[in-house]
């Protein structure tokens, strides 16, 4: 729930005096912790911890006209919420968080960076203290730096693999299709397997007609035997 509050104090004002109670507590124990680098403000409708220009001229990625933020505080509908922002992306604070609640018997309501609680008593606030003097400015803006560069290496590694794609040629991605060499051994098969299949009739032909001379041979040789054999008479 954003407000249109211009500074922190009308902020508070603003609030019931059961949740003014609340988020004055941990708002003292963040102003005590925190890198004096780090500022104090609204920011986006919330009270905000941030990075100032002067420290990163940068600012906030997607608003170049914020600051870059740390963290904030608000008072949600049903709800108190701090955003972490500090831990967003970094798995070893993100962990470390979880862990020092768990050790001081405190249930973690926290989604990616965002702590939710109800009553101040749902907050180790030495454990909060701890995690902000844990990440001055510096760490802070370099920690945040490297996550930015790393979500947008993806991006460019898609760009230059679709710009890939649409410069190649359809014949580099589609090979020319081939009959199976299968198919081409038999056709050779059956191209040999034809003449052989012709070789035994034109043998059996051969034969036979060797066989038709001889006995034709033999015929003619009995009659030539025949005639020589009858004695001359004389009518």
């Amino acid at each position: 729930m954003q407000s249109r509050a211009a500074t922190v104090a009308e902020y508070l004002a603003e609030l019931p005096e059961d949740r003014r109670s609340i988020i004055e507590s941990v708002r003292q124990v963040i102003l005590a912790s925190k890198d004096s680098q780090i500022e104090e403000g609204m920011q986006y409708g919330m009270i905000g911890y941030f990075v100032p220009h002067t420290v990163y001229p940068p600012g906030y990625h997607c608003d170049p006209r914020q600051p870059l933020p740390y963290m904030a505080l608000a008072s949600q509908k049903n709800h108190c919420s701090l955003y972490m922002m500090f831990c967003y992306g970094a798995n070893d604070s993100e962990q470390w968080l979880r862990n020092a609640f768990r050790q001081a018997g405190k249930r973690l309501d926290m989604g990616k960076a965002c702590i939710r609680f109800q009553k101040l008593d749902d907050l180790p606030l030495e454990v909060l203290a701890e995690a902000i003097r844990r990440i001055p400015a510096a760490a802070h803006i370099a920690r945040y730096e490297s996550v930015f560069a790393a979500s947008q290496r993806p991006k460019s590694a898609a760009k230059s693999t679709k710009a890939r794609k649409t410069t190649e040629p359809e014949n580099a991605t589609k090979p020319r299709k081939t009959a199976p060499p299968v198919q081409v051994a038999n056709t050779k098969a059956a191209a040999e397997l034809k003449p052989a299949a012709q070789t035994p009739n034109a043998a059996k032909t051969k034969q036979a007609a060797k066989t038709k001379q001889a006995v034709q041979s033999k015929r003619a040789a009995r009659k030539s035997s025949d005639v020589r054999s009858k004695p001359n008479t004389v009518p």
